[in-house]
């Protein structure tokens, strides 16, 4: 397959777990997030969306690096592979849980289980592509954020 296709459906498959998760997020963002108490470090509403195209861009960037790495043993790869889908899932599954379902609760349950398999994702990619564990270092750093201000909204509610 070609390398341009590669890097497109990874980029496609990334950024389509992000229109998923904001089908639940997009319903509940005037509603009920709108009403329940956030911390004052919360971000404003119009900064996620822009911050979440580029994670998953650099998310898409980072699978066709993994997917097309031309020495990796397809063991490796497979496993990173299997990995990092189960951690895009798990993401898209996030805004169900804590918008959907209008759970502070199950969206930290979810977003613990997360950020670990993002972790497993990374040292699991460093080990084909370092640039490709690399691309994931600030989605971490941003779920990392968006645990804390999960668990404050749960504290709070």
């Amino acid at each position: 397959m070609n390398g341009f296709i590669k890097l497109l459906i990874s980029v496609i498959v990334c950024q389509f777990a992000g229109v998923i998760g904001s089908i639940f997020t997009s319903s509940s963002v005037k509603t009920w997030y709108a009403v329940i108490s956030k911390p004052s470090f919360t971000p404003p509403n119009w900064l996620f969306g822009p911050v979440w195209i580029f994670l998953f861009l650099l998310m898409g960037i980072s699978l066709f690096l993994v997917w097309s790495h031309p020495s990796a043993a397809p063991k490796d790869r497979r496993r990173a592979l299997i990995i990092f889908g189960v951690q895009l899932a798990l993401n898209a599954f996030w805004s169900s849980a804590f918008f959907g379902l209008k759970s502070p609760l199950f969206g930290f349950i979810v977003i613990v289980i997360l950020w670990i398999m993002i972790l497993m994702t990374i040292i699991r990619f460093l080990k084909i592509s370092e640039l490709a564990g690399w691309l994931l270092i600030p989605y971490i750093l941003w779920v990392s954020f968006a645990s804390v201000l999960n668990f404050a909204i749960l504290l709070l509610n």
